[in-house]
């Protein structure tokens, strides 16, 4: 399963990339927004956005390429790996 992970902390990423790798998933994460977001973020099974730490913009922006390819979306106000797990292990199930 590849995963896109928007929002979150810097010094969390490569946590984050650990997680999903536990989860036996592909992860892109984005913490910052950047020009070219929308042709960075492919085509993603589940995109998960930690509302808490994400400008409106970065938002917007991966919803709507999120929508074009089917993927699941899951908004979390948190943005701590206990979340991540929880969610992976949620997604993984179904």
């Amino acid at each position: 399963m590849s995963v896109v992970i928007v929002g979150g902390h810097d010094r969390m990423v490569s946590q984050y990339k650990k997680i999903c790798k536990a989860h036996r998933c592909k992860a892109k994460v984005f913490t910052q927004m950047r020009g070219n977001l929308s042709t960075q973020i492919g085509s993603p099974d589940l995109l998960i956005l930690f509302t808490n730490t994400v400008s409106h913009k970065m938002v917007r922006c991966a919803v709507a390429e999120a929508e074009k390819c089917n993927a699941d979306i899951v908004r979390c106000h948190t943005s701590s790996g206990s979340a991540l797990n929880e969610i992976l292990g949620n997604a993984c199930q179904a």
